[in-house]
């Protein structure tokens, strides 16, 4: 049955399993032929039952047709067509024989290696026939002649069409077609004589050769492919005269015997034919007929013998057999012919030497004869594959092979195949290999058949042992340590890297590398010296130490490696500066803070070593107010530090390091002081003397006075809040707290007309705070006609303790119901009393000014007269270089902060003394402007400060603290003035802080009823103004003097004294009592005075 062509028929029959030391067996797969590229044939891993992995197929035998996959081992066409046609061993095949491809693969397990050796797959694929060609005639003209007047019914062999396809797809039939004048003359018939179409020509007519001599029919071959293949030819029939009988041989068919190598001329067999015809007719010709191209070069026949005679050199492996027809033809006019089937044999000679072919197996592959095996392979490893042949046949074709010499290999049967013809051996290895014993082995194989006479051939391989690299590179040490400077140049050389390996060849041939990748950016190692340079400029600050690895790799397959650890110590060089740890240092400190404290730390550093990085520090320019500790960096202060004074020191500071030659940086430093809340606020206006007229019709939001102070201080210490704390029972005004400003918050009424004392607090907001009292009179009246009443009545409220309140007329409403009657009589009498009030007042003025004593330059006789300053203004300077801080005032709590009672005793020695305080114009910076307070033409004299009677609970009577800004200085000014009719003054909105005139000194006495009670309560303090004369005590005054509230006394305007009349501080405790004496000096150039407080226990 025949293939499809279209179809891929793939039949797996196992015949036979070949391999070593199993029974012989065989692998059959069929394809048909003409197929394309990459058709699978078949899978010898899973026809085999191997796995598809670990294993390693190759094509030894089957090329060019086949190709294998390595993996798999399926087997595959190539680009080469199979045309079952033309193969070699298919040529001559008779009618249904099988054309055969033989092929053989080998198979490596890959996980035992090449030394368990590789296995041999011998197979054979069946190429199957389709209908690739068409069946032909020899001529597209075939001639035929008959005889005229042959009976009908005579039979002609009509000249047989070929077709190179076999079996179904070979002749399946002929048809004749004649025209109109031969159709009743002529028809045909097909016979089969052996498997083979023969057709034949039927004459169903007269012929006349006189009528028509000859006639043109078409014959058509077909043959049995699907679809099948036709052709035709033209069958001219000529008819002659008759020719009754056709030359007939002696036998059906000839066989004969043809040694290989038979001489030119050797006669081979004789055919012969018989004629019973007379004459021409029944002489015979012979001739070889429609003979194959082979038979026609080697064979001839006598025309006239038939004896077939050796024309070529038969040689029995290229032709092993020949078989043609020979035609026998008669001489007739019109011949008559017959054929008869020839077969030769040729007979084998042992004419072919056994042919030995050695190849690569599996792994082992083969160059120039020259096979390359590991010494390290173990005994038994395949080294080639050796296939012995001989084409001769029988015994001439048994070859016995086996290696010549003493060499370790030997010849391992691959196959137990029944071909004798073909014999496959491993060539394999009989002992261990050693590369630096023996290096290379010439392997001589001699094969002898078993011919008479027996012929023999020899075949050599070269085995080259290859050395296993079988030695690790080493280096000694497996440590490299060196020392190298920073600062270098790149491509500097830093040490000399070597390995040995003990190998030999491309196994010891090294190349050097760096094995970490980061280590690459900064150094080289090259590849063959092992010579190491640095790349980039090394930095020991950066990283004082490198450590890296190097690794030497031979050059053997597998390459090994040898490593060793690489340790480069960066030496240092004064290559920093001293860095300071921030750009600039900005510290911060509480005024006040005693000398030789730290400030502040600066950190310095330096990124060299050793002593590169030992810094000193040195502050610039050295003033001598800051000093800089070396290794801690600590800023000592020499200084104790006024804020008021200086707020912010800035200098410089040096690092040097100890290199050589010595590096250095600067950084700046700035010191800000800190504000504390040492100074309380001081009130510039209005001055406590003063007032502010409003008449009853005043509206309401009216702005009545704005209270000014001011605070030395800063920040928050500075900020100041205004609150009115007496003076305000009707609520008729209210206070900003935030300006100051006093607005009228209630219409007035009858009763609210007269003099009206505010008592306003000033305080900052610092903690704790600090306060101050001012006093605003507001003197409500339709006219303000009688000044002089008016300014008594502000005289008056001075004396007037702070917590009684003054607010308008508290006789109202008698006035009111006596008015009418008693208005003439009031009239007269305070006529009267103002009178007899002068006279008094004038009289015990007098008096008193006998015993006290006059600050300052002497007034002038008129009472009410301004007092004009002195020509020369001009003092004396201070013994002190700079004038000492303002006192710091004593502070109580909000319900002790007013003042128990506030009297003054206005005494003059002298009736032509002005019985007023001059206030100075210009007062030394931080000093409470006190002239702000009371500039006023108020008859006032020089003051006398005397404690009050003791009170029963208390050695001293609590009075209201009055800060510096509310408080008296008894300094002479001849530069006040009036305000009025009366008098003027003036005063400088900011003075400076430094005065350069002596002040008159005058003694104040301050004393409590015991230390811890004087830190505690600032109200228990008492002060005396004792004059001039130092004889004087508190206790020779009158009691009816003057009385004040405590006096704060600017520390920059006195000087402070111990009780032996030295200047300085010095605290004598006795009795747990304190005493503080203020000593005012007569007055120097310039009429001023100078106070010394003294403080005294």
């Amino acid at each position: 049955m025949a293939l499809p062509r279209w179809g891929v028929l793939l039949v797996l029959a196992v015949v036979l399993l070949a391999s070593c030391g199993a029974a012989p067996t065989d692998i059959l797969y069929r394809v048909p032929e003409e197929q394309p590229p990459n058709t699978l044939i078949g899978s010898l891993a899973s026809d085999q039952g191997l796995p598809d992995t670990g294993h390693l197929y190759k094509l030894e035998v089957g090329s060019p047709y086949l190709r294998v996959d390595g993996k798999t081992g399926d087997i595959y066409t190539t680009e080469i067509p199979i045309d079952r046609e033309t193969l070699r061993d298919c040529r001559n095949l008779f009618p249904g024989d099988k054309c055969f491809l033989e092929f053989e693969v080998s198979i490596t397990d890959m996980v035992k290696g090449i030394g368990s050796g590789p296995r041999l797959i011998e197979g054979r694929i069946e190429i199957l026939d389709i209908n690739d060609n068409t069946p032909q005639f020899s001529s597209p003209i075939l001639t035929l002649s008959i005889p005229e007047n042959t009976h009908i019914g005579a039979l002609f062999s009509i000249p047989v069409a070929t077709d190179k396809d076999s079996g179904d797809n070979g002749i399946a039939e002929y048809t004749l077609t004649a025209g109109p004048d031969a159709d009743q003359l002529f028809s045909m018939q097909v016979v089969v004589d052996t498997d083979e179409k023969l057709p034949q020509l039927i004459v169903m007519g007269n012929l006349d050769r006189e009528k028509k001599d000859s006639y043109d029919l078409n014959i058509r071959v077909v043959d049995g492919g699907k679809p099948p293949r036709a052709s035709s030819a033209l069958l001219r029939v000529t008819v002659t005269d008759q020719n009754d009988n056709a030359p007939k041989f002696e036998r059906s068919q000839y066989e004969a015997e043809l040694p290989e190598n038979s001489p030119l001329g050797h006669s081979v067999l004789q055919v012969r034919a018989n004629d019973a015809d007379t004459g021409s007719n029944g002489e015979i010709d012979y001739s070889l007929h429609q003979a194959p191209e082979t038979v026609q070069r080697l064979l001839r026949i006598d025309r006239s013998s038939g004896v077939i005679y050796v024309k070529g050199l038969v040689d029995r492996e290229e032709e092993n057999f020949l078989k043609f027809f020979v035609v026998a033809r008669d001489r007739g006019p019109t011949s008559k012919s017959s054929k008869v089937l020839v077969t030769i044999n040729v007979k084998d000679r042992n004419d072919n030497q056994p042919a030995i072919e050695i190849r690569g197996i599996g792994l082992v592959t083969h160059q120039d004869g020259v096979a390359n095996i590991s010494e390290d392979m173990p005994i038994g490893t395949p080294v080639a594959l050796v296939q012995v042949s001989d084409r001769d046949e029988g015994e001439n074709a048994v070859v016995t092979c086996v290696v010549a010499g003493d060499v370790p290999f030997q010849l391992r049967p691959a196959s137990e195949s029944a071909n004798d013809r073909k014999r496959k051996y491993f060539l394999q290895t009989t002992t261990l290999l050693d590369y630096e014993r023996v290096k290379d082995y010439r392997i001589e194989i001699v094969a002898v058949d078993s011919g008479n006479p027996a012929l023999s051939s020899t075949n050599s391989l070269k085995v080259q042992v290859t050395d296993m690299n079988d030695n690790t590179p080493t280096f000694s040490p497996v440590m490299l340590e060196v020392d190298f400077p920073e600062g270098n140049q790149p491509g500097d050389k830093v040490l000399d890297i070597v390995a040995t390996d003990a190998d030999s060849g491309t196994n010891a041939e090294l190349v050097y590398s760096i094995i970490e990748l980061s280590a690459t950016s900064l150094f080289e190692i090259d590849a063959v010296t092992g010579e190491v340079r640095v790349k980039n400029l090394l930095d020991r600050e950066e990283m004082e130490r490198y450590e890296f690895r190097v690794t030497a790799a031979d050059k053997g397959v597998p390459s090994k490696t040898g490593t060793a650890t690489v340790v480069i110590n960066v030496l240092d060089r004064n290559d920093n500066d001293p860095k300071f740890m921030l750009n600039g240092y900005s510290f911060s400190v509480n005024e006040n803070m005693p000398p030789l404290n730290p400030v502040g730390v600066v950190t310095v550093t330096d990124a060299d070593k050793g002593e590169n990085s030992q810094v000193r520090l040195f502050v610039e320019p050295d003033n001598g107010k800051f000093v800089v500790q070396n290794g801690t960096g600590t800023i000592l202060s020499s200084i104790s530090f006024d804020r008021e004074k200086e707020s912010t020191y800035t200098f410089r500071l040096k690092a040097v390091d100890a290199g050589e030659p010595p590096r250095s940086s600067y950084v700046g430093v700035t010191i800000n002081v800190l504000d504390e809340n040492d100074n309380a606020p001081y009130v510039t206006k209005p001055a406590n003397s003063s007032y502010k007229y409003l008449t009853p019709v005043t509206p309401l939001d009216t702005s009545v006075e704005v209270v000014e102070a001011e605070d030395i201080d800063a920040g928050p210490n500075a900020e100041l809040y205004y609150t009115i704390t007496g003076g305000n029972p009707y609520g008729l005004f209210e206070i900003s707290p935030s300006s100051g400003e006093i607005t009228l918050a209630q219409e007035f009424t009858g009763k609210h007309n007269g003099l009206h004392r505010l008592v306003v607090k000033v305080s900052d907001k610092g903690k704790p705070p600090r306060h101050t009292t001012a006093l605003v009179h507001v003197y409500v009246n339709d006219t303000k006609s009688n000044v002089s009443l008016i300014e008594a009545l502000v005289g008056h409220s001075l004396y007037t303790p702070l917590d009684t309140d003054i607010a308008g007329d508290p006789n109202y409403a008698i006035t009111q119901r006596s008015n009418i009657l008693y208005g003439s009589l009031a009239g007269i009498a305070g006529v009267i009393l103002v009178i007899v009030a002068v006279v008094v007042i004038r009289h015990r003025l007098q008096k008193d000014t006998k015993s006290g004593y006059q600050a300052g330059k002497k007034e002038s006789k008129d009472l009410y007269a301004p007092k004009q300053g002195p020509k020369n203004g001009k003092g004396k300077k201070s013994k002190k270089g700079k004038a000492p801080k303002p006192a710091k005032p004593l502070e109580e709590d909000e319900e002790a902060s007013l003042q128990k009672g506030l009297k003054f005793n206005l005494i003059n020695d002298n009736v032509n003394d002005s019985p007023r305080i001059h206030l100075p114009l210009n007062y030394p910076p931080g000093s409470p402007d006190l002239g702000r307070h009371y500039r006023s033409n108020s008859p006032l004299p020089s003051i006398q400060l005397q404690p009050q009677s003791p009170s029963a609970s208390k050695k001293h009577q609590a009075v209201q603290d009055l800060p510096a800004t509310n408080t008296f200085v008894g300094t002479g000014d001849n530069n006040s003035t009036g305000s009025d009719q009366y008098s003027d003054y003036s005063y400088k909105a900011n003075p400076p802080k430094y005065s350069n005139k002596q002040l008159p000194h005058r003694r104040v006495t301050f004393s409590t009823a015991n230390q811890a009670q004087d830190l505690q309560d600032a109200s228990q303090h008492s002060y005396y103004d004792s004059g001039l004369e130092e004889s004087e005590t508190p206790s020779s005054k009158s009691s009816s003097g003057p009385r004040i509230g405590p006096l704060a006394l600017p520390e920059d305007h006195y000087e402070r004294t111990t009780p032996d009349g030295s200047i300085g501080e010095m605290e004598h405790p006795e009795n747990g009592k304190t005493r503080w004496s203020v000593v005012k000096h007569p007055a120097g150039e310039g009429g001023r005075t100078k106070k010394t407080a003294l403080r005294q226990n």
